[in-house]
């Protein structure tokens, strides 16, 4: 009896350790499943951080200091909540301690707000290059409304619909209780509503 290639690759699909394993074979000293929880989740963070902050530079040293914070406090992770939970949390704070040290400074430009084609890639449907860059510009000011909101507004809602947790996730990274969480998501969505509609007031 031979495997065949479905065979094979849903034997690996079963086979590829999850987060929780991954880090409890970290925490044992195997070095290996660190780089592979690195591999796992640097596009997807990056991806929370740079909406978050809005900057690239930025982004990308909070990116390295999360996975530094991992790397040094990995023995603080139990498995009483999820991998990606504990994860996004030091992501989460490390942002808004940025936030919060650039209000001091009181640095901010619209202009870091620029899609990269490989972050935000768009479904190829034909897309002509007059409706590419209308799509551009659209996401362009979506962040632009993003970056409106308040840093706690701002978190949930890049959790809920950007990144995808559930509430309860949401609860566990954030911290607060899972009612506030629904509440801050719809207040979210509502606020961006309005940010946008003044956006596009402005650019029409």
């Amino acid at each position: 009896m031979t495997l065949t290639d479905k065979d094979t690759t849903s034997i690996k699909k079963t086979e590829e350790p999850t987060d929780e394993q991954l880090i409890a074979r970290f925490q044992e000293g195997d070095e290996y499943a660190f780089d592979l929880l690195v591999k796992r989740y640097r596009d997807p963070l990056m991806n929370f951080i740079f909406r978050f902050v809005g900057d690239r530079t930025d982004s990308e040293d909070i990116l390295q200091e999360t996975f530094l914070r991992l790397y040094k406090n990995k023995h603080y992770y139990k498995e009483i909540a999820k991998f990606s939970t504990w994860i996004y949390t030091i992501a989460g704070n490390l942002a808004k301690t940025e936030l919060r040290k650039r209000k001091r400074r009181n640095l901010f430009s619209i202009h870091n707000f620029m899609a990269t084609e490989k972050d935000y890639e768009l479904p190829d449907k034909g897309i002509t290059p007059d409706k590419h860059a209308n799509a551009v510009i659209t996401d362009t000011e979506i962040q632009r409304a993003i970056d409106k909101l308040s840093p706690k507004f701002k978190q949930v809602i890049l959790l809920r619909d950007i990144q995808g947790f559930s509430y309860e996730e949401i609860s566990q990274i954030v911290n607060i209780p899972l009612g506030t969480v629904k509440s801050r998501v719809n207040r979210a969505r509502l606020k961006l509503q309005v940010n946008l509609k003044k956006i596009m007031k402005d650019v029409s």
